[in-house]
């Protein structure tokens, strides 16, 4: 197979002005799901925007038509954040909302509401649940400004379900100087509870988390310190608590979303771990590849996927062992399309 890629979402095309924010998720019985934001009116972050859904019964080479999963006039309904839980099937979907007129600068001086969301599926995404409102399990109420995601959760081999999250904190109500967070939200009961997990030091923000072949978490984070690089820390824990922030000299970027997943196999987790990002300190450019076989301590093999703009990414592995990365590209900016590449590790050591 090596490399195949298809555009699944093209700006201006069924009713909405852009397509941003990709995420992918792998049923119980194989589906591959991709959700992303449909933003009707404008490239912006605030205004109208609906949760879409397209999926794949065939590792990921067709595709359905588009599905509106959750959708509320005059409201941003944004940051999906898919986990699929093995033991029932029932793929969760934590999201956000905030007014279509309180973006996020309002938010971050405390003057509009940013509140946390879920829904699920029992049938494979066919049909959602009426969305039900977990702000008061998941938010401090000293935090402003929230995003689940914006990539997918994972389930522990414990069953526990974990998401990885990001919120500042109104210390001035200034978003140019209160400190942004990288966190987790944790279910033990299948998605019917949740609480607030590890919190990640200060500078850190929108983030992946995996499991490692010893059961401890790694998560890779989106950062506002250091020099355009990203931020990493472990959990010897399930995600209850994170140790010390450490940088990951070699994952650049122009300070962006990141993805992460597992290579594990049928035994359980494994130290073998794919990370996407825009992989230049530049701009947004060169979405790349890399793969590590130690957990995340080096990152010796990458390849790029496209040179031109690129963005926001997530990473999934089908069923039948194929790669996939649902990526925000285009030729003059980065948020013409969605692309999915599918690729195999015979392409990724470029042979």
């Amino acid at each position: 197979m090596s490399l195949e890629q298809r555009e699944l979402f093209i700006a201006g095309e069924g009713g909405y002005h852009t397509y941003r924010i990709p995420v992918l998720a792998v049923t119980s019985t194989g589906r591959i799901l991709a959700f992303c934001e449909g933003r009707r009116d404008s490239r912006s972050d605030s205004g109208q925007i609906d949760l879409l859904l397209r999926h794949s019964d065939d590792e990921g080479v067709t595709w359905s038509d588009v599905l509106v999963v959750a959708t509320e006039p005059e409201m941003t309904s944004g940051n999906p954040c898919p986990v699929v839980d093995r033991t029932t099937g029932r793929i969760l979907l934590p999201f956000c909302r905030n007014l279509a007129d309180g973006p996020e600068s309002m938010i971050c001086e405390g003057k509009a509401p940013r509140t946390v969301w879920l829904t699920h599926s029992d049938d494979d995404g066919l049909t959602w649940s009426v969305p039900r409102e977990i702000t008061e399990q998941t938010k401090d109420p000293t935090w402003t400004w929230y995003a689940t995601g914006p990539c997918h959760g994972i389930q522990l081999t414990s069953g526990r379900l974990v998401v990885p999250c990001d919120h500042m904190v109104g210390v001035y109500h200034d978003r140019q100087r209160d400190p942004y967070h990288s966190h987790v939200i944790i279910s033990d009961d299948g998605g019917d509870s949740w609480r607030i997990g590890g919190v990640v030091e200060e500078g850190t923000n929108e983030c992946a988390v995996a499991e490692l072949a010893d059961h401890s978490l790694y998560i890779n984070c989106r950062n506002y310190r250091g020099e355009k690089r990203r931020a990493a820390a472990r959990s010897r824990d399930g995600g209850d608590s994170f140790e010390a922030r450490f940088w990951v000299d070699d994952h650049p970027e122009p300070i962006c979303q990141g993805a992460l997943t597992s290579l594990s196999d049928e035994h359980g987790p494994g130290d073998r771990l794919l990370f996407s990002n825009p992989s230049s300190q530049q701009a947004r450019e060169r979405l790349t590849i890399r793969r590590s076989e130690d957990g995340g301590q080096t990152w010796p093999t990458a390849r790029c996927l496209y040179e031109g703009p690129s963005a926001y990414s997530d990473l999934a592995i089908t069923s039948g062992d194929t790669a996939l990365c649902l990526y925000e590209r285009g030729a003059d900016a980065a948020y013409e399309t969605l692309t999915l590449a599918r690729f195999d590790e015979v392409w990724l050591e470029g042979e």
